[in-house]
């Protein structure tokens, strides 16, 4: 009795076109994900090309103004 699906390891491209039809959903997210790797060894040096320069510090304080602090006036209860 044959398999319901084919079998991956007798014709590959076959399943991988079977499971695009049949089934999607894990089709599209393990392509994704497996793509994940590939973009962080290949997006780097195509954003230096086209001129990402080093990015600001994230500010982990908020800035303290220099000078006098006035204390609001007119919120009296």
């Amino acid at each position: 009795m044959a398999p319901a699906s084919p079998e991956f390891y007798k014709s590959p491209l076959r399943y991988l076109k079977w499971a695009s039809y049949n089934k999607p959903a894990y089709f599209y997210s393990i392509i994704i994900g497996c793509a994940g790797p590939v973009f962080i060894a290949v997006v780097p040096p195509i954003r230096r090309y086209y001129g990402d320069g080093p990015r600001p510090k994230i500010p982990f304080t908020y800035p303290v103004p220099r000078g006098p602090r006035n204390p609001p006036a007119g919120y009296d209860d």
